[in-house]
């Protein structure tokens, strides 16, 4: 199966997925960010079909510097802009919001959007590789963490992985936490 099929096939998956469970993933997914080390968070504002993570960013950002992804350009690593529950938002790139403004700052734990994951850690994106060429800026800098925050009904078995595929530290569905390595 080619990637384009794996999409193809994961949205489809997503599309089924039960809404209702967002606030359960939350919950794991507040509780995985506020075991893993660093206090600046980058979340997601999800787009078509993606779990919901802002009540885990509104929470979160009582006690987290909390910022949002923001697509620079084609083939560059993300950059990340500071988000409070108030901040004015505009429309980004791929129709996602991100804060109108806000000083740019550094993640050390990045919750991971994804149409699907594997039960070694790694994600199927969206074909950009955005968070691929991010995380590995990361890490070459110092450590970070990677939640990847999805359904349990993503998870398949033939995800295929490249060399510049940049595995997860841990996957947080409606069912809890899977940590890795």
């Amino acid at each position: 199966m080619t990637k384009a099929e794996a999409r193809k096939a994961a949205f489809a998956r997503r599309r089924t997925a039960d809404p209702g469970v967002a606030a359960a993933a939350n919950r794991h997914l507040t509780e995985a960010v506020r075991a893993a080390p660093g206090t600046v968070v980058a979340g997601y504002w999800p787009i078509r079909t993606e779990i919901d993570p802002r009540q885990s960013m509104h929470d979160l950002a009582a006690i987290h510097t909390v910022c949002l992804p923001v697509v620079v350009g084609t083939g560059q690593p993300l950059a990340f802009r500071r988000w409070a529950p108030e901040s004015a938002m505009e429309e980004g790139a791929y129709g996602a919001a991100i804060p109108a403004d806000g000083e740019e700052t550094k993640p050390e734990i990045l919750i991971v959007p994804l149409a699907a994951f594997d039960e070694n850690g790694y994600r199927l994106g969206y074909g950009g590789g955005f968070y691929d060429r991010t995380l590995e800026r990361l890490r070459a800098s110092g450590a970070v963490t990677a939640i990847g925050f999805a359904y349990d009904v993503q998870m398949t078995e033939d995800l295929q992985v490249e060399p510049t595929d940049q595995p997860l530290d841990a996957i947080v569905t409606e069912t809890g936490i899977r940590r890795f390595g």
